[in-house]
């Protein structure tokens, strides 16, 4: 599973929140920090993707 964050992110955190190990806040707007998301963080990656307020999370 990839996961990647769009322009329309507005640095709410929730997706760090939700899964720290996958996302962080950067500058402007949160980031994947890893290029693949391991298995046992999958759950959560989805669950920030899902309940991102703007969608701004992509999940392939």
């Amino acid at each position: 599973m990839k996961v990647r964050i769009d322009d329309s992110c507005t640095a709410c955190g929730l997706c760090v929140e939700t899964c720290p190990e996958v996302f962080q806040m950067g500058d402007t707007i949160a980031e994947v920090v890893v290029e693949q998301v391991p298995p046992q963080f999958e759950d959560a990656a989805q669950q920030a993707a899902d309940e991102c307020p703007v969608e701004a999370i992509e999940v392939e």
